[in-house]
């Protein structure tokens, strides 16, 4: 069916604008009427001559989810059938993908799928997490509280991803930067100051010569470097693909000086509060716990977590398994006791989630409070000893000059 531009005032006199799919005009009108908007402009938008490939479709973003989630549920609770209010958000998203996403979703949920199940057909937007905190959300009649814990919790998350990702940002571009540099010094510099020492007819001093020999080696081998360095990414990749790779990678990881503490209470806050999140909504722990292994981010937590899994199955606490693994810290383990003690364990979860992405950021200002004077050492010797170590032999003729 076609899709129709509109325009028009609502009840309180306001403009209002959208886009709905109709078989023609008078339908849209009478759509439009229903709503109590007035409509004063409707025309047939032009078909999008790249639709149909894939790449130049705009992505679905987080905050888009979160939006939908957030509309949704106030929708929900104002009384609206479910097929109304994706009918609704399908008319004002601006988002041609997610535009399409929420209309085959309206569809499926029309031939009598549930909710979860339709959006279990996009697990990129979706995962297993959200679907499964709808479906529990579908089954107990609570899906605008669902909703909102989800829009909630992916909020918490996002700002998490942002700090751990700002953290990492700036020694990496520091690096990047502090190695185009030496590059360009190493290849056009240093050579034209090679030339000039040519002429002098000294030897040069040590420092000199290991820089000029330094500088012949990357002119004459940057090819080999570069294609020695992709060759290293790539296999570090593909190492990394591996089971026994990211075992590896992400156990050291975890036991780096700062950066080591830094993913530990980033998995502590993301756990907590996913478990949190899924059992104040009705998720089975097992379940959850399968979930929250596979969103973990590092294999060393995940199979942590899946020996969690396991000794729950066998009938004991989520506490003492948990500090058997050693991964989690000793008060984590006693806080979740005390939580399942008390009968409370997803509000004690919540706590400790609060509790720790208030960690997290004092670690990432220490993280970078610690990185700044490093990069500046790093790069005042590296730079700094190859401008001195080039202006040595000037220095040392100037002084045989005035001697």
């Amino acid at each position: 069916m076609p899709v129709y531009v509109w325009e028009g005032r609502g009840r309180s006199n306001q403009i209002r604008k959208g886009e709905m799919e109709a078989a023609n005009e008078e339908e849209v009108r009478a759509s439009l009427s229903r709503q109590g908007i007035t409509p004063q402009k409707i025309k047939k938008k032009p078909k999008d001559l790249f639709e149909n490939v894939a790449f130049l479709q705009p992505k679905v973003q987080h905050q888009d989810i979160i939006i939908f989630c957030r509309q949704f549920s106030t929708m929900i609770d104002a009384g609206l059938p479910i097929i109304q209010c994706l009918d609704i958000l399908h008319a004002q998203q601006e988002n041609v993908t997610f535009k399409k996403m929420i209309k085959d979703i309206k569809t499926s949920v029309e031939g009598g799928q549930t909710l979860a199940e339709a959006l279990k057909k996009y697990p990129h937007q979706f995962d297993a997490l959200f679907v499964n905190m709808v479906a529990a959300g579908e089954a107990g009649g609570i899906l605008d509280v669902i909703l909102r814990r989800l829009s909630a919790y992916m909020e918490k998350a996002a700002r998490l991803r942002a700090q751990v990702k700002g953290a990492m940002t700036y020694p990496i571009v520091t690096l990047i930067i502090a190695a185009l540099v030496l590059a360009v010094i190493l290849i056009f510099v240093i050579p034209v100051f090679q030339e000039m020492f040519a002429d002098f007819g000294k030897a040069l001093p040590a420092p000199t010569r290991v820089v000029v020999a330094l500088s012949n080696f990357v002119k004459s081998k940057i090819l080999y470097i570069i294609v020695a360095i992709i060759l290293f990414i790539f296999a570090f990749r593909r190492f990394y693909k591996t089971e026994k790779g990211r075992v590896v990678v992400d156990d050291m990881l975890l036991k780096l000086p700062v950066i080591g503490i830094l993913i530990r209470k980033v998995a502590v806050a993301r756990f907590t509060r996913t478990m949190g999140t899924m059992l104040a909504s009705g998720v089975a722990i097992l379940e959850a716990l399968d979930i929250v292994a596979k969103t973990a981010g590092n294999k060393t937590i995940e199979n942590a977590l899946y020996r969690v899994r396991t000794g729950i199955a066998e009938g004991q606490t989520i506490a003492d398994p948990l500090s058997e693994t050693g991964v989690f810290p000793p008060m984590v383990c006693q806080m979740i006791a005390v939580g399942e003690s008390t009968g409370a364990i997803d509000a004690m979860m919540e706590k400790i989630a609060d509790f720790y992405e208030e960690e997290v950021d004092q670690a990432v200002d220490n993280l970078t409070a610690l990185i700044e004077p490093f990069m500046l050492v790093f790069l005042g010797v590296t730079i700094g000893g190859l401008v001195i170590s080039m202006y040595l032999p000037i220095f040392q003729l100037a002084g045989a000059i005035s001697g």
